[in-house]
């Protein structure tokens, strides 16, 4: 990646056009193509870019363009379409390239594959005497997250959400609806449970017969001890 620092001008040409007046950005030229042209404010969104695929030319200004001070022209043309970025220079302050290496992407923590994982081996959290069926358990209509017996040996079906909504109970009605019509497994109750659960997604619940039950990650994967909690 190489990263800029220049007064700098920029106009956009294509299926819109736009113009930045001079100003000292960031321009940022990554090794994919993109390029983008950020200001010292406005969070992570730039001010203007290019997607890949792009090529970038560097030419010296005309005669009038020196006059204003200009020292060199960028033109970041894409390759699939007409649209163009030029950036013109008046000076630059700082001009540097990294090499970044392989990114291994965005690893997401508390997701609901977490979720499932860490209840399945805590079931005792659905209620005393417990026992797990199996994880993922695969219906007509999509995979159940938990299904699991409980104390009186019934069935229950588990719908796990990060954020409890009325979709996810919806769904969790369709899996119950349909596993009770399988005589091996009917009854089958259900159990919908998420890190946090809306208000009208409880009043559902309820109102369908299901019970709900709040998920503490941080105490089910041992980092938070809620036990040790003042308040």
């Amino acid at each position: 990646m190489r990263l800029v620092i220049a007064e700098c001008s920029v106009t956009y040409a294509g299926r819109l056009n736009a113009f930045l007046p001079p100003a000292k950005r960031l321009i940022m030229i990554k090794a994919d193509g993109g390029v983008l042209v950020h200001s010292d404010g406005g969070s992570y969104k730039p001010l203007n870019w290019m997607t890949p695929p792009n090529k970038l030319h560097v030419a010296d200004p005309s005669e009038s363009q020196r006059d204003e001070g200009i020292i060199e022209l960028w033109t970041v043309q894409s390759q699939k379409v007409d649209d163009h970025l030029i950036i013109s220079i008046y000076s630059i302050e700082h001009d540097s390239s990294h090499e970044l290496g392989q990114d291994p992407g965005l690893i997401k923590d508390g997701v609901e594959a977490d979720l499932q994982r860490l209840l399945s081996e805590q079931i005792h959290l659905l209620g005393t005497d417990y026992k797990l069926i199996r994880r993922e358990y695969m219906t007509a209509i999509g995979p159940v997250d938990i299904l699991a017996k409980n104390s009186t040996g019934e069935t229950v079906a588990v719908e796990l959400k990060r954020r409890g909504d009325i979709d996810g109970v919806e769904q969790l009605s369709r899996y119950v609806e349909l596993l009770n019509r399988d005589p091996l497994l009917a009854p089958v109750h259900g159990v919908f449970a998420a890190q946090q659960i809306k208000p009208q997604a409880r009043v559902l619940a309820e109102d369908r017969g299901f019970e709900t039950l709040v998920l503490d990650y941080d105490a089910m994967r041992g980092v938070d001890d809620a036990d040790s909690r003042l308040f």
